[in-house]
């Protein structure tokens, strides 16, 4: 894992200078399931959403549609599902991106500059952090810390504005913890940028999969909040590439559209077809997915009671959490992941991948089957103990 991310650096540093956009492959990226090889892997334990769905799986099949130019903003039909349930919003606050990684590039790309300044919590999606870096805009972080329950401070985050902070960027409910805050923090989180003049981003793609309430979306909360959110977690399919912006600022709707246009003009009518869809039955998919996903949680809280090697803060949405090991395993850290894929097959995502010490790592408790997460939590307890 290190070499690799070791020549992404250094490949950056060589062609230093010759771009604006300094771009390193992000270790979470490198070193994706996708990328070492589903095959390589027996119990896949590192993924952040439910497990992905097929065609017929949702029941669709395709119709003879037309392979045109769709709407620059995204189909009408696909916009008015994604803010059917909000009345504050219409279609024409909505912008269909490729993924929420599409969104948040032309977020960050849109609105950040090396004069600019971001706040971002932290640990975050690597996106969140790495594409303002590419910018070379400043950063503060404001790390959540186990020991507090990664619970946001927000007069922590107050602190670290500074007049040429043009945005605030968190996640709720939290990748890679799991843990969400309270709708009276995220009202106040909205209420300081607000405040300080500057704007909120709130990547919420696990709102869907919320499980001790569903917070209020949002871009509901003023029109300085933007909201980000895609299919790819709780619907299981992030091979379809939907993803949105949500904002009720005519101006800046306007300038992503724009930046969206000179990245794709639009995006796949195909693709958008399949959201519809999903979309038209959303709770009729989302009601048995959330029992399911409540029983895991309650089979990972009595696996990890159970291992006194390890320490956790129970999530409160999503399908990840984030244990700690108490101590350093046999052989150190490297050594565990080592054995645990070569000796367990079981993969899980290191700390590194969101800029923390590898005694943390990220499980993924919805993608895999119910035996694969079984056979993955046994290889762990044994890997925490073997050298």
């Amino acid at each position: 894992m290190a070499g690799g991310i070791a020549k992404a650096y250094q490949s950056a540093e060589i062609i230093e200078g010759i771009s604006l956009m300094r771009y390193v492959r992000m270790p979470i990226e490198v070193e994706s399931p996708e990328e070492y090889g589903y095959g390589n892997i027996r119990f896949n334990l590192s993924e952040s959403s439910i497990a992905d769905q097929s065609l017929s799986s949702l029941g669709l099949t395709v119709p003879d549609l037309t392979l045109l130019y769709g709407e620059h903003r995204g189909s009408l039909a696909l916009r008015e599902l994604i803010v059917s349930n909000e009345p504050e919003l219409n279609a024409d606050d909505v912008l269909i991106a490729g993924g929420a990684a599409g969104a948040l590039f032309i977020i960050a790309t849109a609105l950040l500059g090396a004069d600019d300044h971001l706040a971002v919590v932290r640990p975050n999606y690597a996106t969140n952090l790495e594409t303002p870096r590419a910018i070379g805009c400043p950063i503060s972080f404001v790390d959540l810390a186990f020991e507090d329950g990664f619970a946001l401070d927000i007069q922590r985050l107050a602190d670290v504005l500074t007049p040429a902070t043009k945005l605030i960027s968190i996640t709720c409910p939290h990748n890679p913890t799991g843990v969400t805050i309270s709708e009276e923090e995220l009202r106040g989180v909205a209420r300081l940028a607000a405040d300080s003049g500057c704007l909120l981003l709130v990547d919420e793609t696990y709102r869907d999969l919320s499980l001790t309430g569903k917070l209020p979306m949002a871009a509901t909360l003023g029109s300085h909040v933007i909201s980000v959110s895609s299919l790819s977690k709780a619907y299981g399919v992030p091979g379809i590439r939907v993803g949105w912006i949500i904002n009720s600022d005519p101006r800046l709707q306007e300038i992503f559209l724009a930046a969206k246009e000179q990245i794709s003009i639009c995006g796949s009518v195909i693709n958008e077809w399949v959201a519809e869809e999903i979309l038209k039955r959303r709770d009729a998919f989302l009601e048995p997915t959330l029992v399911e996903w409540r029983r895991r949680l309650d089979r990972i809280a009595t696996w990890i009671e159970g291992e006194d090697l390890l320490e956790w803060i129970r999530p409160s949405g999503g399908v990840v959490c984030f244990p700690r090991m108490k101590a350093d395993p046999p052989g150190g850290t490297d050594a565990f992941y080592r054995r645990l894929l070569q000796d367990h097959g079981t993969y899980v995502g290191p700390g590194h991948w969101f800029e923390m010490p590898d005694r943390y790592f990220r499980l993924g408790y919805g993608w895999p089957t119910a035996e694969e997460l079984e056979g993955g939590l046994a290889g762990i307890s044994a890997a925490l103990r073997s050298e």
